[in-house]
């Protein structure tokens, strides 16, 4: 476990800087523009390369060395947020170059993401699967919980310079860690197969994997559907919170930290927790708890008090349908294969993220909140979401409720005809011939 541990918490620690560079953006654009669609598309931005490219990065990932490919990745996106506080120094950062710096970003996290997910499979004991899944949803869960607030602080005393310069130092750190104490070994099957395949027939030998695995290919299907319900709400939260007269950057602060406490909870609960009997099933349930709920509250509520409330209710559960579905994606996929099939599970789960992130910024600013300007003070609509600015957000809310609920409703049949056990997916293995 030392090898995991050391990657683990040092590549956390840097998560933690970047997470904290991109929430102070997010603040910076928002007060520059006041629009929650030209801040959603600092998440377009980096999604829709990632998105694109996806499926041919894992094709190179399994070639590439992984430690190498993690280190060149992770030092061009710092070098972005270098550029970053070098325009800010000048006086001369506007929201385009924020959005090209995102884009190329995004364009490292496409290589480095698989690379990144292979090389925790290839310095785990299988029989701590579930176990290292907890405790990387557990260190996500402390990272939402403390780069808004650290992040806040920062940026009301220093500005973006001090936000930027503990990014850069988080970097640093993870950089030597990974060089020099972590070994990755490699795959000699990989090695083999990556010498015969071109860039394309890999990418399509992991696309005819997820055809043969039916149980795999659904559930992507519905993470797709539930991603575009979660990435839209991303996109609505901030305009939400800012916007009301009782909100404002400290409350966002505390409102995202309430995510994270909730993760780190429900984290805490995927590793101590014993194996289900249908891994299926608890994917299937927690999101539909999720998305049934938190949306709806924050539709409905007033109050911070409330808006906390929702993000616990919503996220507690999240980190335990990620532990089963990390089970359930390790057990089934043989490592060789495996940069190859989570970039095409990437492209296939997370398409819908830049989508549902253009839609929510729209109808804040397009739709609802001209509509709800327009709504009798006395009447349903500003009965039920308020009035003022931030009462359409709070209508995209309840709308993005329904959405969810019905997502989960379609699938659900489906799902439930499949059932997950360590079993099973040995069986699987050998029925898609791996």
């Amino acid at each position: 476990m030392k090898p995991f541990l050391i990657l683990w918490s040092t590549q956390s620690l840097s998560q933690l800087g970047s997470a904290m560079t991109g929430f102070a953006l997010t603040v910076w654009l928002y007060e520059k523009t006041g629009s929650a669609l030209q801040t959603a598309l600092l998440s377009i931005c980096s999604y829709t390369p990632y998105v694109l490219t996806s499926i041919f990065a894992g094709a190179l990932s399994d070639r590439w060395d992984k430690k190498r490919t993690m280190l060149f990745c992770d030092t061009f996106a710092a070098g972005c947020t270098v550029l970053v506080l070098i325009l800010l120094k000048i006086d001369a950062l506007r929201p385009v170059h924020l959005y090209a710096l995102n884009a190329v970003s995004g364009l490292m996290n496409t290589v480095q993401q698989p690379a990144g997910e292979v090389a925790m499979t290839q310095i785990t004991p299988k029989a701590q699967y579930q176990r290292t899944s907890g405790l990387r949803s557990f260190s996500n869960a402390l990272v939402t919980i403390l780069h808004p607030v650290i992040a806040t602080s920062l940026y009301a005393a220093t500005g973006m310079d001090g936000v930027i310069a503990v990014d850069l130092a988080t970097f640093a750190a993870a950089f030597a860690a990974l060089a020099g104490f972590v070994r990755i070994p490699p795959l000699e099957k990989q090695r083999v197969d990556g010498a015969k395949e071109t860039v394309f027939s890999s990418a399509k030998a992991g696309l005819s994997y997820l055809r043969r695995n039916g149980l795999l290919l659904w559930l992507i299907l519905f993470l797709a559907g539930v991603n575009f319900a979660a990435s839209a709400f991303d996109a609505v939260l901030p305009p939400y919170v800012l916007s009301r007269e009782n909100g404002g950057k400290a409350v966002l602060g505390i409102v995202t930290s309430c995510a994270g406490i909730a993760t780190l909870i429900g984290s805490l609960a995927a590793t101590v927790l014993p194996a289900p009997k249908n891994r299926i099933r608890v994917i299937w349930l927690t999101m539909l708890f999720s998305l049934g709920t938190e949306n709806f509250i924050l539709a409905f509520a007033r109050t911070p008090v409330w808006w906390c409330v929702a993000q616990v209710v919503g996220w507690s559960v999240v980190p335990i349908m990620s532990a089963n579905l990390d089970v359930i994606l390790r057990s089934t996929i043989p490592p060789e294969m495996q940069g190859r099939v989570y970039s095409c599970r990437n492209t296939m789960q997370f398409f819908t993220i830049p989508i549902g992130t253009f839609v929510g910024g729209f109808l804040v600013d397009k739709v609802c909140e001209p509509w709800m300007a327009r709504a009798k003070p006395d009447g349903l609509l500003a009965g039920a979401f308020g009035v003022g600015k931030g009462s359409g957000a709070a209508l995209v809310m309840f709308l993005l409720g329904i959405v969810g609920i019905a997502v989960c409703l379609l699938f659900g049949r489906i799902l439930m005809k499949y059932t997950f056990t360590e079993s099973t997916a040995k069986d699987e293995g050998k029925r898609t011939g791996t």
